[in-house]
Protein backbone atom coordinates (compact mmCIF):
# COMPACT_ATOMS: atom_id res chain seq x y z
CA UNK A 1 0.00 0.00 0.00
CA UNK A 2 3.01 2.28 -0.45
CA UNK A 3 2.68 5.54 -2.36
CA UNK A 4 3.67 5.69 -6.05
CA UNK A 5 7.38 6.00 -6.76
CA UNK A 6 6.83 8.73 -9.34
CA UNK A 7 7.49 12.11 -7.76
CA UNK A 8 6.11 15.40 -9.05
CA UNK A 9 7.74 18.74 -8.52
CA UNK A 10 5.21 20.92 -6.79
CA UNK A 11 4.88 23.56 -4.09
CA UNK A 12 6.20 22.79 -0.63
CA UNK A 13 3.55 22.00 1.97
CA UNK A 14 3.56 22.13 5.76
CA UNK A 15 0.87 20.09 7.49
CA UNK A 16 0.24 20.78 11.19
CA UNK A 17 -0.96 17.68 13.02
CA UNK A 18 -0.61 13.93 12.46
CA UNK A 19 -4.10 12.77 13.35
CA UNK A 20 -6.70 11.55 10.88
CA UNK A 21 -6.81 14.95 9.13
CA UNK A 22 -3.08 15.38 8.71
CA UNK A 23 -2.67 11.80 7.50
CA UNK A 24 -5.55 12.24 5.06
CA UNK A 25 -3.74 15.12 3.37
CA UNK A 26 -0.30 13.50 3.55
CA UNK A 27 -1.45 10.22 2.02
CA UNK A 28 -3.43 12.00 -0.69
CA UNK A 29 -0.37 14.07 -1.61
CA UNK A 30 1.72 10.93 -1.85
CA UNK A 31 -0.91 9.11 -3.86
CA UNK A 32 -0.85 12.03 -6.32
CA UNK A 33 2.97 11.90 -6.49
CA UNK A 34 3.76 14.98 -4.37
CA UNK A 35 6.49 14.40 -1.81
CA UNK A 36 7.62 17.91 -0.89
CA UNK A 37 5.78 18.18 2.40
CA UNK A 38 6.50 18.09 6.11
CA UNK A 39 4.17 17.19 8.96
CA UNK A 40 4.74 19.06 12.22
CA UNK A 41 3.38 17.14 15.19
CA UNK A 42 3.54 18.41 18.77
CA UNK A 43 3.43 14.93 20.32
CA UNK A 44 5.74 11.94 19.91
CA UNK A 45 3.37 9.72 17.91
CA UNK A 46 0.65 9.87 15.27
CA UNK A 47 -3.01 9.49 16.12
CA UNK A 48 -4.38 12.83 17.31
CA UNK A 49 -7.38 12.23 19.55
CA UNK A 50 -6.80 8.48 19.27
CA UNK A 51 -3.36 8.93 20.74
CA UNK A 52 -4.44 11.27 23.51
CA UNK A 53 -7.73 9.77 24.71
CA UNK A 54 -6.80 6.59 26.56
CA UNK A 55 -9.55 6.53 29.20
CA UNK A 56 -11.17 3.15 29.94
CA UNK A 57 -13.59 2.19 27.20
CA UNK A 58 -12.42 4.86 24.75
CA UNK A 59 -13.72 4.05 21.30
CA UNK A 60 -15.49 5.38 18.24
CA UNK A 61 -19.24 5.66 17.74
CA UNK A 62 -18.92 5.36 13.96
CA UNK A 63 -18.40 1.78 12.73
CA UNK A 64 -14.80 1.10 11.71
CA UNK A 65 -15.43 0.03 8.09
CA UNK A 66 -16.60 3.61 7.51
CA UNK A 67 -14.31 5.27 10.07
CA UNK A 68 -11.24 4.52 7.96
CA UNK A 69 -9.68 5.71 4.71
CA UNK A 70 -11.44 4.52 1.57
CA UNK A 71 -8.05 3.85 -0.03
CA UNK A 72 -6.84 1.84 2.97
CA UNK A 73 -9.58 -0.52 4.20
CA UNK A 74 -8.66 -2.65 7.18
CA UNK A 75 -9.95 -6.24 7.06
CA UNK A 76 -8.59 -6.91 10.56
CA UNK A 77 -10.86 -4.71 12.68
CA UNK A 78 -11.70 -6.74 15.82
CA UNK A 79 -15.23 -5.34 16.06
CA UNK A 80 -17.63 -3.07 14.25
CA UNK A 81 -17.15 -0.21 16.75
CA UNK A 82 -13.41 -0.37 17.41
CA UNK A 83 -11.63 0.87 20.51
CA UNK A 84 -8.88 3.45 20.87
CA UNK A 85 -5.87 1.13 20.71
CA UNK A 86 -7.04 -0.47 17.47
CA UNK A 87 -7.76 2.88 15.81
CA UNK A 88 -4.38 4.25 16.86
CA UNK A 89 -2.66 1.11 15.54
CA UNK A 90 -4.51 1.55 12.23
CA UNK A 91 -3.28 5.14 11.89
CA UNK A 92 0.28 4.11 12.73
CA UNK A 93 0.10 1.40 10.08
CA UNK A 94 -1.25 3.82 7.45
CA UNK A 95 1.52 6.31 8.19
CA UNK A 96 4.15 3.60 8.01
CA UNK A 97 2.89 1.86 4.87
CA UNK A 98 2.51 5.06 2.87
CA UNK A 99 5.87 6.41 3.99
CA UNK A 100 4.40 9.34 5.89
CA UNK A 101 6.18 8.54 9.16
CA UNK A 102 9.55 9.62 7.77
CA UNK A 103 8.09 13.02 6.88
CA UNK A 104 6.78 13.76 10.37
CA UNK A 105 8.73 15.92 12.78
CA UNK A 106 7.57 14.79 16.19
CA UNK A 107 7.83 16.96 19.29
CA UNK A 108 7.39 20.07 17.16
CA UNK A 109 4.61 22.35 18.39
CA UNK A 110 3.62 25.29 16.19
CA UNK A 111 3.06 28.65 17.87
CA UNK A 112 2.59 31.00 14.90
CA UNK A 113 2.31 31.23 11.14
CA UNK A 114 2.63 34.33 8.97
CA UNK A 115 2.16 34.87 5.24
CA UNK A 116 5.06 36.65 3.53
CA UNK A 117 3.56 38.82 0.80
CA UNK A 118 6.91 39.36 -0.88
CA UNK A 119 7.59 35.66 -1.50
CA UNK A 120 4.02 34.32 -1.25
CA UNK A 121 5.24 31.79 1.29
CA UNK A 122 4.23 30.88 4.80
CA UNK A 123 6.66 31.25 7.71
CA UNK A 124 5.74 28.76 10.41
CA UNK A 125 7.29 29.29 13.85
CA UNK A 126 7.72 26.38 16.23
CA UNK A 127 7.88 26.38 20.00
CA UNK A 128 11.68 26.18 19.84
CA UNK A 129 11.84 29.38 17.77
CA UNK A 130 12.66 27.64 14.49
CA UNK A 131 11.00 29.02 11.36
CA UNK A 132 9.87 26.57 8.68
CA UNK A 133 8.93 27.97 5.27
CA UNK A 134 6.41 26.52 2.85
CA UNK A 135 4.27 27.54 -0.11
CA UNK A 136 1.13 25.95 1.30
CA UNK A 137 0.01 25.70 4.92
CA UNK A 138 -2.44 23.01 6.03
CA UNK A 139 -3.47 23.21 9.71
CA UNK A 140 -5.00 19.84 10.64
CA UNK A 141 -5.25 20.21 14.41
CA UNK A 142 -8.88 19.16 14.69
CA UNK A 143 -11.80 20.49 16.72
CA UNK A 144 -11.48 18.15 19.71
CA UNK A 145 -7.82 18.44 20.68
CA UNK A 146 -7.86 20.88 23.62
CA UNK A 147 -9.60 19.56 26.77
CA UNK A 148 -11.97 22.00 28.47
CA UNK A 149 -12.15 22.12 32.25
CA UNK A 150 -15.27 23.71 33.75
CA UNK A 151 -15.17 27.14 35.32
CA UNK A 152 -16.20 26.03 38.80
CA UNK A 153 -15.20 27.97 41.90
CA UNK A 154 -12.57 26.23 44.01
CA UNK A 155 -11.65 23.71 41.33
CA UNK A 156 -7.97 23.84 42.31
CA UNK A 157 -8.75 23.34 46.01
CA UNK A 158 -9.74 19.68 45.78
CA UNK A 159 -7.45 17.59 47.97
CA UNK A 160 -7.52 14.38 45.91
CA UNK A 161 -6.58 13.50 42.33
CA UNK A 162 -8.58 15.23 39.61
CA UNK A 163 -8.12 14.98 35.85
CA UNK A 164 -9.87 15.36 32.50
CA UNK A 165 -10.84 12.21 30.64
CA UNK A 166 -8.54 13.23 27.75
CA UNK A 167 -5.63 13.36 30.21
CA UNK A 168 -6.51 10.17 32.07
CA UNK A 169 -4.19 9.53 35.00
CA UNK A 170 -3.44 5.81 34.65
CA UNK A 171 -1.23 6.01 37.72
CA UNK A 172 -4.26 6.81 39.85
CA UNK A 173 -5.92 3.62 41.07
CA UNK A 174 -9.63 4.33 41.42
CA UNK A 175 -10.54 0.83 42.60
CA UNK A 176 -12.46 1.01 45.84
CA UNK A 177 -12.60 4.82 45.73
CA UNK A 178 -15.46 7.30 45.76
CA UNK A 179 -15.38 9.01 42.38
CA UNK A 180 -17.19 12.09 41.11
CA UNK A 181 -17.81 12.29 37.37
CA UNK A 182 -18.61 15.78 36.11
CA UNK A 183 -20.14 15.72 32.65
CA UNK A 184 -22.27 13.24 30.72
CA UNK A 185 -20.96 13.53 27.17
CA UNK A 186 -19.55 10.97 24.77
CA UNK A 187 -16.46 10.19 26.86
CA UNK A 188 -18.36 9.81 30.15
CA UNK A 189 -20.83 7.44 28.54
CA UNK A 190 -17.89 5.20 27.70
CA UNK A 191 -15.84 5.36 30.91
CA UNK A 192 -18.60 5.46 33.55
CA UNK A 193 -19.46 1.75 33.11
CA UNK A 194 -15.81 0.89 33.72
CA UNK A 195 -15.67 3.06 36.83
CA UNK A 196 -18.85 1.47 38.13
CA UNK A 197 -17.28 -1.97 38.01
CA UNK A 198 -14.20 -0.98 40.05
CA UNK A 199 -14.99 2.07 42.19
CA UNK A 200 -16.68 1.86 45.57
CA UNK A 201 -19.13 4.57 44.55
CA UNK A 202 -19.62 6.83 41.54
CA UNK A 203 -21.56 10.09 41.62
CA UNK A 204 -22.42 11.29 38.11
CA UNK A 205 -23.16 15.02 38.04
CA UNK A 206 -25.56 15.52 35.16
CA UNK A 207 -26.38 18.96 33.82
CA UNK A 208 -28.53 17.62 30.99
CA UNK A 209 -29.42 14.07 30.03
CA UNK A 210 -28.00 12.91 26.69
CA UNK A 211 -29.95 11.10 24.01
CA UNK A 212 -28.59 7.55 23.95
CA UNK A 213 -29.46 4.91 21.36
CA UNK A 214 -28.47 1.24 21.12
CA UNK A 215 -24.99 0.39 19.87
CA UNK A 216 -25.34 -2.21 17.15
CA UNK A 217 -21.91 -3.67 17.77
CA UNK A 218 -20.59 -7.09 16.85
CA UNK A 219 -17.23 -8.79 17.26
CA UNK A 220 -15.82 -9.68 13.86
CA UNK A 221 -14.94 -13.36 13.87
CA UNK A 222 -12.05 -14.98 12.06
CA UNK A 223 -14.31 -15.88 9.16
CA UNK A 224 -15.39 -12.23 8.84
CA UNK A 225 -11.79 -11.10 8.62
CA UNK A 226 -10.87 -13.86 6.20
CA UNK A 227 -13.81 -12.91 4.00
CA UNK A 228 -12.91 -9.22 4.08
CA UNK A 229 -9.31 -10.04 3.19
CA UNK A 230 -9.98 -12.54 0.40
CA UNK A 231 -13.07 -10.89 -1.06
CA UNK A 232 -12.53 -7.14 -0.43
CA UNK A 233 -15.85 -6.30 -2.06
CA UNK A 234 -17.65 -7.73 0.98
CA UNK A 235 -16.11 -5.10 3.23
CA UNK A 236 -17.10 -2.42 0.74
CA UNK A 237 -20.67 -3.66 1.05
CA UNK A 238 -20.43 -3.37 4.84
CA UNK A 239 -19.00 0.15 4.48
CA UNK A 240 -21.68 1.20 1.99
CA UNK A 241 -24.49 -0.17 4.16
CA UNK A 242 -23.25 1.81 7.18
CA UNK A 243 -22.74 4.91 5.03
CA UNK A 244 -26.35 4.74 3.79
CA UNK A 245 -27.73 4.48 7.32
CA UNK A 246 -25.61 7.44 8.43
CA UNK A 247 -26.72 9.55 5.46
CA UNK A 248 -30.35 8.79 6.29
CA UNK A 249 -29.88 9.84 9.91
CA UNK A 250 -28.10 13.02 8.80
CA UNK A 251 -31.20 14.12 6.92
CA UNK A 252 -33.04 14.45 10.22
CA UNK A 253 -30.73 17.18 11.46
CA UNK A 254 -31.95 19.78 8.96
CA UNK A 255 -34.19 18.65 6.12
CA UNK A 256 -36.34 15.70 7.27
CA UNK A 257 -37.64 16.24 10.85
CA UNK A 258 -39.48 12.91 10.70
CA UNK A 259 -36.12 11.17 11.13
CA UNK A 260 -35.74 12.94 14.49
CA UNK A 261 -39.08 11.49 15.53
CA UNK A 262 -37.69 8.04 14.87
CA UNK A 263 -34.51 8.81 16.82
CA UNK A 264 -36.55 10.07 19.75
CA UNK A 265 -38.66 6.91 19.74
CA UNK A 266 -35.54 4.75 19.55
CA UNK A 267 -33.88 6.61 22.44
CA UNK A 268 -36.96 6.48 24.70
CA UNK A 269 -37.43 2.80 23.94
CA UNK A 270 -33.79 2.11 24.78
CA UNK A 271 -34.11 4.03 28.06
CA UNK A 272 -37.34 2.26 29.04
CA UNK A 273 -35.84 -1.14 28.30
CA UNK A 274 -32.70 -0.58 30.36
CA UNK A 275 -33.90 1.55 33.30
CA UNK A 276 -36.86 0.01 35.13
CA UNK A 277 -36.98 2.58 37.94
CA UNK A 278 -39.42 5.35 36.88
CA UNK A 279 -37.74 8.07 38.95
CA UNK A 280 -34.29 7.38 37.52
CA UNK A 281 -35.82 7.03 34.06
CA UNK A 282 -37.36 10.50 34.42
CA UNK A 283 -33.97 11.88 35.49
CA UNK A 284 -32.34 10.36 32.41
CA UNK A 285 -34.97 11.57 29.94
CA UNK A 286 -33.58 14.40 27.75
CA UNK A 287 -35.48 17.69 27.74
CA UNK A 288 -34.41 18.81 24.26
CA UNK A 289 -35.00 17.65 20.68
CA UNK A 290 -33.16 14.55 19.49
CA UNK A 291 -30.03 15.52 17.55
CA UNK A 292 -29.73 18.99 19.07
CA UNK A 293 -26.74 17.71 21.00
CA UNK A 294 -24.57 14.84 19.94
CA UNK A 295 -26.50 11.56 20.08
CA UNK A 296 -24.58 8.83 21.91
CA UNK A 297 -24.35 5.09 21.38
CA UNK A 298 -24.12 2.74 24.34
CA UNK A 299 -25.49 -0.54 25.64
CA UNK A 300 -23.67 -0.22 28.98
CA UNK A 301 -24.23 3.32 30.29
CA UNK A 302 -27.83 3.02 31.44
CA UNK A 303 -27.29 -0.37 33.15
CA UNK A 304 -24.29 1.10 34.99
CA UNK A 305 -26.43 3.94 36.34
CA UNK A 306 -28.94 1.48 37.77
CA UNK A 307 -26.34 -0.19 39.98
CA UNK A 308 -26.41 0.46 43.75
CA UNK A 309 -22.93 2.04 43.77
CA UNK A 310 -23.92 4.77 41.29
CA UNK A 311 -25.92 7.93 41.90
CA UNK A 312 -27.02 10.48 39.30
CA UNK A 313 -26.98 13.99 40.79
CA UNK A 314 -28.83 16.76 38.98
CA UNK A 315 -28.40 19.60 41.48
CA UNK A 316 -26.22 22.36 40.09
CA UNK A 317 -22.58 22.37 41.20
CA UNK A 318 -21.70 25.63 42.96
CA UNK A 319 -18.12 24.90 44.02
CA UNK A 320 -15.38 22.37 44.52
CA UNK A 321 -14.10 22.05 48.06
CA UNK A 322 -11.15 20.03 49.41
CA UNK A 323 -13.51 17.20 50.42
CA UNK A 324 -15.49 17.02 47.19
CA UNK A 325 -18.30 18.76 45.32
CA UNK A 326 -20.82 21.19 46.81
CA UNK A 327 -24.18 21.49 45.06
CA UNK A 328 -26.80 24.23 45.15
CA UNK A 329 -28.76 22.46 47.90
CA UNK A 330 -25.79 22.93 50.22
CA UNK A 331 -24.75 19.27 50.27
CA UNK A 332 -21.05 18.44 50.01
CA UNK A 333 -20.61 15.19 48.11
CA UNK A 334 -17.43 13.79 49.61
CA UNK A 335 -15.27 11.94 47.09
CA UNK A 336 -11.72 10.66 46.76
CA UNK A 337 -11.24 11.61 43.10
CA UNK A 338 -12.84 13.73 40.38
CA UNK A 339 -12.96 12.88 36.67
CA UNK A 340 -13.99 15.66 34.30
CA UNK A 341 -15.83 14.50 31.20
CA UNK A 342 -16.44 18.08 30.11
CA UNK A 343 -15.43 18.03 26.48
CA UNK A 344 -13.16 20.29 24.51
CA UNK A 345 -12.63 23.88 23.36
CA UNK A 346 -14.28 22.88 20.10
CA UNK A 347 -15.20 26.36 18.82
CA UNK A 348 -11.73 27.89 19.35
CA UNK A 349 -10.14 26.93 16.05
CA UNK A 350 -6.31 26.92 15.82
CA UNK A 351 -5.91 28.26 19.37
CA UNK A 352 -3.29 28.88 20.74
CA UNK A 353 -1.54 29.48 17.39
CA UNK A 354 -1.27 33.01 16.04
CA UNK A 355 -1.96 33.11 12.29
CA UNK A 356 -1.42 36.27 10.23
CA UNK A 357 -2.32 36.71 6.58
CA UNK A 358 -2.09 39.53 4.06
CA UNK A 359 -1.62 43.06 5.45
CA UNK A 360 -0.79 41.47 8.81
CA UNK A 361 -4.43 40.63 9.53
CA UNK A 362 -4.79 38.13 12.36
CA UNK A 363 -7.14 35.19 11.89
CA UNK A 364 -8.37 35.50 15.48
CA UNK A 365 -9.60 39.01 14.65
CA UNK A 366 -11.38 37.81 11.51
CA UNK A 367 -13.03 35.14 13.61
CA UNK A 368 -13.86 37.41 16.54
CA UNK A 369 -17.60 36.71 16.20
CA UNK A 370 -17.14 33.05 15.31
CA UNK A 371 -15.02 30.99 12.96
CA UNK A 372 -16.04 30.64 9.31
CA UNK A 373 -14.36 29.56 6.08
CA UNK A 374 -15.26 28.88 2.47
CA UNK A 375 -16.02 25.15 2.27
CA UNK A 376 -14.64 25.02 5.82
CA UNK A 377 -11.14 25.34 4.35
CA UNK A 378 -10.16 28.79 3.07
CA UNK A 379 -10.45 32.33 4.43
CA UNK A 380 -9.99 35.58 2.43
CA UNK A 381 -6.61 37.31 2.94
CA UNK A 382 -5.01 34.02 4.01
CA UNK A 383 -3.67 32.74 0.68
CA UNK A 384 -2.61 29.11 0.30
CA UNK A 385 -3.99 28.32 3.76
CA UNK A 386 -6.23 25.26 3.71
CA UNK A 387 -7.87 24.19 6.95
CA UNK A 388 -8.67 20.54 7.58
CA UNK A 389 -11.67 19.82 9.83
CA UNK A 390 -12.23 23.55 9.90
CA UNK A 391 -15.36 25.58 10.70
CA UNK A 392 -18.70 23.96 9.84
CA UNK A 393 -17.26 20.63 8.73
CA UNK A 394 -18.10 18.59 11.83
CA UNK A 395 -20.88 16.03 11.47
CA UNK A 396 -23.88 15.04 13.50
CA UNK A 397 -24.47 11.71 11.83
CA UNK A 398 -21.70 10.30 9.64
CA UNK A 399 -17.96 9.63 9.47
CA UNK A 400 -15.67 12.64 9.68
CA UNK A 401 -13.07 10.61 7.78
CA UNK A 402 -15.25 10.92 4.67
CA UNK A 403 -15.16 14.72 5.06
CA UNK A 404 -11.41 14.70 5.62
CA UNK A 405 -10.85 12.75 2.43
CA UNK A 406 -13.00 15.25 0.52
CA UNK A 407 -10.88 18.08 1.88
CA UNK A 408 -7.62 16.27 1.13
CA UNK A 409 -8.65 15.75 -2.48
CA UNK A 410 -9.57 19.42 -2.79
CA UNK A 411 -6.22 20.49 -1.35
CA UNK A 412 -4.36 18.26 -3.81
CA UNK A 413 -6.27 19.99 -6.62
CA UNK A 414 -4.97 23.31 -5.28
CA UNK A 415 -1.44 21.90 -5.20
CA UNK A 416 -1.82 20.87 -8.86
CA UNK A 417 -2.84 24.42 -9.78
CA UNK A 418 0.09 25.87 -7.85
CA UNK A 419 2.43 23.40 -9.56
CA UNK A 420 1.49 24.94 -12.90
CA UNK A 421 1.67 28.50 -11.57
CA UNK A 422 4.77 28.69 -9.44
CA UNK A 423 5.26 31.74 -7.23
CA UNK A 424 1.51 32.38 -7.12
CA UNK A 425 -0.86 31.99 -4.17
CA UNK A 426 -4.59 31.32 -4.20
CA UNK A 427 -6.70 33.72 -2.12
CA UNK A 428 -10.42 32.98 -1.94
CA UNK A 429 -12.50 35.97 -3.02
CA UNK A 430 -14.29 37.70 -0.11
CA UNK A 431 -17.62 37.77 -1.95
CA UNK A 432 -17.40 34.02 -2.65
CA UNK A 433 -16.67 33.21 0.99
CA UNK A 434 -19.38 35.59 2.22
CA UNK A 435 -21.99 34.12 -0.11
CA UNK A 436 -21.11 30.59 0.96
CA UNK A 437 -21.35 31.49 4.65
CA UNK A 438 -24.66 33.30 4.16
CA UNK A 439 -26.27 30.28 2.52
CA UNK A 440 -24.72 27.99 5.14
CA UNK A 441 -26.07 30.04 8.04
CA UNK A 442 -29.56 30.08 6.54
CA UNK A 443 -29.51 26.28 6.38
CA UNK A 444 -28.13 26.07 9.90
CA UNK A 445 -30.95 28.30 11.13
CA UNK A 446 -33.37 25.53 10.10
CA UNK A 447 -31.40 22.84 11.87
CA UNK A 448 -32.17 21.10 15.14
CA UNK A 449 -28.93 22.54 16.57
CA UNK A 450 -30.64 25.90 17.16
CA UNK A 451 -32.96 24.34 19.73
CA UNK A 452 -30.58 23.96 22.64
CA UNK A 453 -27.21 25.03 23.97
CA UNK A 454 -24.32 22.77 22.99
CA UNK A 455 -20.64 22.76 22.02
CA UNK A 456 -21.78 23.15 18.41
CA UNK A 457 -22.46 26.85 19.11
CA UNK A 458 -20.19 29.62 20.34
CA UNK A 459 -21.00 32.13 23.09
CA UNK A 460 -22.94 34.32 20.64
CA UNK A 461 -25.08 31.38 19.54
CA UNK A 462 -23.49 31.00 16.10
CA UNK A 463 -23.14 27.38 14.96
CA UNK A 464 -19.45 27.22 14.08
CA UNK A 465 -18.81 23.48 14.08
CA UNK A 466 -21.37 21.59 12.06
CA UNK A 467 -22.07 20.96 8.39
CA UNK A 468 -25.84 21.27 7.71
CA UNK A 469 -26.12 18.52 5.15
CA UNK A 470 -25.00 15.09 4.12
CA UNK A 471 -21.44 14.05 3.38
CA UNK A 472 -22.55 13.45 -0.21
CA UNK A 473 -23.48 17.11 -0.53
CA UNK A 474 -20.09 18.12 0.83
CA UNK A 475 -18.28 15.73 -1.50
CA UNK A 476 -20.09 17.25 -4.48
CA UNK A 477 -19.28 20.81 -3.35
CA UNK A 478 -15.58 20.02 -3.01
CA UNK A 479 -15.20 17.62 -5.94
CA UNK A 480 -13.76 20.31 -8.23
CA UNK A 481 -11.75 23.37 -7.22
CA UNK A 482 -13.15 26.33 -9.13
CA UNK A 483 -10.41 28.78 -10.03
CA UNK A 484 -12.98 31.54 -10.46
CA UNK A 485 -13.52 31.37 -6.67
CA UNK A 486 -9.96 32.57 -6.08
CA UNK A 487 -7.65 35.45 -6.81
CA UNK A 488 -4.17 34.49 -7.93
CA UNK A 489 -1.73 36.79 -6.19
CA UNK A 490 1.97 37.21 -6.77
CA UNK A 491 4.04 39.66 -4.80
CA UNK A 492 3.00 42.31 -2.31
CA UNK A 493 0.66 44.26 -4.59
CA UNK A 494 -1.37 41.25 -5.67
CA UNK A 495 -2.48 40.40 -9.17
Amino acid sequence: MAAPNTARTGPSVVIIGAGFGGLAVATELLRAGYRDFTVLERADAVGGVWRDNTYPGAGCDIPSPLYSFSHRPNPDWPMRFSLQADIKAYLERVAREYGVTGKIRFGTAVTAAEFDETTCRWHVTTESGEVVEADVLVPAVGQLSRPALPDIAGRESFAGPAFHSADWDHGCDLAGKRVAVIGTGASAVQFVPHLQRTAAHVTVFQRSAPWIVPKNDIAYRNWHRALFRRVPFTQKIERFRIWMVCEFLSLGLVDVPLVRTYLGWLGRRHLAGQVPDPQLRATLTPDYAPGCKRALFSNEYYPALTQPNVRVETEKIVEIVPEGVRTADGIVHEVDAIVYGTGFHASEFLVPMTVRGRDGVELADVWRDGAWAYLGMTVPRFPNLFLVYGPNTNLGGNSIVYMLESQARYIVQAVRVLTRRRGVALDVKPEVAARFDSVLQRRLARSVWTRCSSWYRNAAGRIVNNWPGTVTQYRLRTRALKLEDYRAIAGKDGA
